[in-house]
């Protein structure tokens, strides 16, 4: 915050405003020489070379033949990572969260609990009640976590007085720490059976995968968080990008740079719904699912899926016959009275309750995708129990 000042052409009060550097002299080119980060809303971004352009300096004057830029060599630092302790310590205090809590009224507590277990939703103290999205790349290592800070009500940014945002590095100010980012979510990419969705922020992400679970959900963590290093990890996989509005454009010239890597589709969906209010707004993918308002009994029709290139589950109206087989196998059975361990991410405490509410959400929202999640997890604990 120390290196930004206020956008001549927004005027904001926040420190939005990155001057451009001439690294001859360490001095700033000019204090209207610069890009805003509020990219939606402002988009002022006036570079060196339009500068230099406007104001007729040539790249011929001594002032700039004096440099004879060389190549470097320069030797690559390793990636630093936080301690696997520091990590464990965030995953508790969930009654102190914000983010949890909104999760909490919008999914119930069950959904609730395997979201925060599925991409390790951590606790901070930094401000109070707010969250820690961990960055852990798909060798399991923790390359930093972003801490935001959100209304429990309204599953908002807090940004007044200030914005609500900083690094878990950062914040306990972990000195030369080598930070490459990698996707939120990209630990989930251990399975290869499903393909990819890919959107701005970590919120939209966590509530995309409840209504489709088809795909695996990432983040990238701003509108400029898709680039070649990042996106080496998905080489060969097929991906969805779904912009928020304002960004379609670039992440669309950005699927276009990186085809080399995977199979990219963007999806329009949120260009063509989006009203004009909304699109002033910046709506994301999130606010469009939950504004749905789906019924209980029913499926949720989500058009991304539309404009994939996947094989869809057969439509049912109900799960009738897999409720019954499920039930007629744990009454047939005694339940273990020890923890099973059900995936990597979720292990089941009392077997009994597990159960028995599993059973109830599914006769109650038979053949609702967002239930799906209570399908799968029975499912699997009857595989665990059958071997």
């Amino acid at each position: 915050m120390n290196t930004r000042y206020r956008c001549p052409v927004c005027q904001q009060r926040e420190k939005t405003f990155s001057l451009y550097i001439d690294t001859a002299t360490g001095e700033h080119i000019h204090p209207t020489v610069g890009r805003c980060n509020r990219e939606s809303k402002c988009n002022n971004h006036y570079t060196p070379k339009q500068y230099f352009q406007d104001n007729n300096i040539s790249f011929d004057t001594p002032q700039f033949k004096q440099y004879s830029p060389r190549p470097i060599a320069v030797k690559e630092k390793p990636i630093s990572i936080i301690h696997v302790d520091i990590f464990k310590a965030s995953l508790r205090a969930y009654e102190a969260n914000n983010f949890i809590k909104y999760l909490t009224d919008l999914f119930g507590d069950e959904v609730s609990k395997e979201l925060k277990s599925r991409y390790f939703i951590g606790t901070s103290n930094h401000w109070k009640d707010a969250t820690v999205f961990w960055q852990i790349d798909i060798r399991g290592k923790i390359r930093t976590g972003k801490i935001m800070l959100y209304s429990p009500t309204t599953g908002k940014r807090i940004k007044k007085p200030f914005n609500h945002i900083n690094w878990v590095h950062s914040a306990l100010k972990m000195d030369d720490y080598e930070l490459k980012q990698c996707f939120f979510g990209e630990h989930l990419l251990i399975d290869k059976t499903k393909h990819v969705a890919i959107v701005e922020s970590e919120k939209t992400a966590i509530i995309a995968s409840v209504y489709l679970p088809e795909f695996i959900w990432l983040a990238a963590g701003s509108k400029d968080g898709l680039n070649a290093q990042k996106c080496s990890v998905l080489k060969g996989r097929t991906i969805t990008l779904f912009p928020d509005l304002n960004a379609f454009e670039k992440w669309n010239n950005k699927a276009k740079e990186l085809s080399h890597l995977a199979k990219f589709t963007v999806s329009s969906l949120l260009e063509r719904k989006a009203t004009a209010k909304e699109k002033e707004q910046g709506l994301d993918l999130a606010d469009y699912l939950i504004k749905q308002k789906v019924p209980a009994e029913a499926a949720p029709s989500i058009e991304p899926l539309a404009e994939v290139n996947i094989v869809e589950q057969p439509k049912r109206e109900c799960w009738e016959q897999e409720i019954n087989e499920l039930e007629n196998y744990f009454a047939s059975i005694a339940p273990p009275p020890h923890p099973i361990k059900l995936n990597s991410y979720s292990t089941i405490t009392d077997c009994s309750k597990f159960i028995e509410a599993h059973l109830i959400e599914l006769k109650t929202h038979s053949g609702n995708k967002r239930f799906t999640p209570y399908l799968s997890r029975m499912q699997e604990l009857k595989q665990i129990l059958s071997k």
